[in-house]
């Protein structure tokens, strides 16, 4: 049996998951699912590309790191990237999102979110245009690595990548104070401030923890498949999936459930045929809905 799917499903499960702790952590510290956080993902991407045209005008043509297809300026891009993401997300709430809240109507914010996305799906369409683009062109050779299974050297360096980052959040989350900060705010916000704790300040965290590990996400799908404005859009949905699949607020639950997301659209595309994949991730997040709304690691609030 071909197993191939498994690999293409962690790879997917990895973007979905980066994507699905932005907001998970959204969600659980603001209240409010934010519809524009697939687009972080397209404006990632995108910065990302900017960086690398940028640091190739300035120093040629550099050859990439062998045996992967990109070099040294696409990992500092992709820093600078996240910071640019970051503060694009940090910004987007202090213009708008944060105004709305003080108003106290969420399904004010959540509408809002929607404006948003469409108009920052808008505007990379109107600076880069809707055709597709990517960040090298070169082809690899897959490893065969048995059961019929066969890696890139760029899958295998992005899987250890998302590891990275997923460690870091969780120790981020579970060893310092903001991240300590950041958990009880999202579990008793009322008591969380008269403890002393600065809500402005963790609301800024979640916004640039966020929008950086979109803007990841956004990139691994720029080096494995295309870069183009919808594709953060097209993952939505799949990113609300594994937050909810995961419970909402635990990080590692986010990434556990964006890997069932992937291994699950993954092996449907294997079984029943592509055009199914997009109806997995309803389906599965209807399913936990019904059976048990809090997730796999979820917390009932009191």
């Amino acid at each position: 049996m071909n197993l191939q799917f498994v690999v293409d499903g962690l790879l997917a499960g990895s973007m979905i998951g980066l994507g699905a702790i932005g907001v998970t952590l959204t969600y659980s510290i603001l209240r409010f699912s934010n519809f524009a956080h697939g687009d972080f993902m397209a404006w990632g991407a995108y910065a990302t590309l900017a960086v690398v045209g940028a640091i190739g005008a300035m120093f040629g043509k550099i050859a990439p790191m062998a045996p992967l297809s990109f070099g040294w300026p696409l990992i500092a891009a992709v820093i600078v990237g996240m910071a640019i993401t970051g503060l694009l997300a940090l910004l987007l709430d202090m213009m708008l999102f944060a105004q709305l809240r003080a108003k106290g109507q969420a399904i004010i914010v959540v509408m809002a979110s929607f404006g948003a996305s469409m108009a920052l799906r808008s505007l990379l369409e109107f600076i880069f245009s809707s055709r597709p683009t990517y960040f090298s062109r070169a082809i690899q050779i897959a490893m065969p690595v048995g059961f019929g299974i066969r890696v890139t050297p760029d899958q295998i360096a992005l899987l250890l990548l998302t590891a990275v980052l997923v460690l870091g959040v969780h120790l981020l989350m579970t060893r310092t104070q903001t991240g300590r900060s950041m958990q009880a705010l999202s579990q008793n916000a009322a008591l969380a401030r008269i403890v002393g704790i600065d809500v402005a300040k963790i609301v800024r965290v979640t916004w640039i923890i966020g929008g950086a590990l979109a803007c990841v996400a956004g990139v691994m799908i720029g080096i494995l498949i295309q870069i183009r404005p919808f594709m953060g859009f097209d993952m939505l949905l799949p990113m609300f999936a594994a937050a909810i699949l995961g419970g909402i607020g635990s990080v590692p639950g986010a990434v556990l459930g964006g890997l069932i997301i992937g291994m699950a659209e993954a092996g449907a595309v294997q079984l029943v045929g592509a055009e199914w994949r997009a109806a997995v991730s309803f389906i599965i997040l209807m399913s936990v809905l019904f059976v048990r709304p809090i997730g796999l690691f979820g917390v009932r609030e009191r």
